[in-house]
């Protein structure tokens, strides 16, 4: 059975909320399948908002 780490995911999902890529997050948790780093990357609501209101608009989000 695998050990949850809260304080690495929490570190992921800072890191996902302020941006990171994908494979960047992957990197930094050393994992090697995409599927392994979403369970852990858990966007806020206030990013997912954030998020959406970018895609409504047609903003850049950098």
């Amino acid at each position: 059975m695998a050990v949850q780490r809260p304080s690495f995911a929490t570190a992921l999902t800072h890191l996902g909320e302020q941006g990171a890529s994908l494979p960047m997050l992957m990197a930094e948790s050393r994992h090697k399948k995409p599927e392994n780093v979403r369970r852990y990357f858990k966007p806020s609501p206030e990013a997912i908002a954030e998020f959406t209101s970018l895609l409504a608009t047609g903003g850049s989000m950098r």
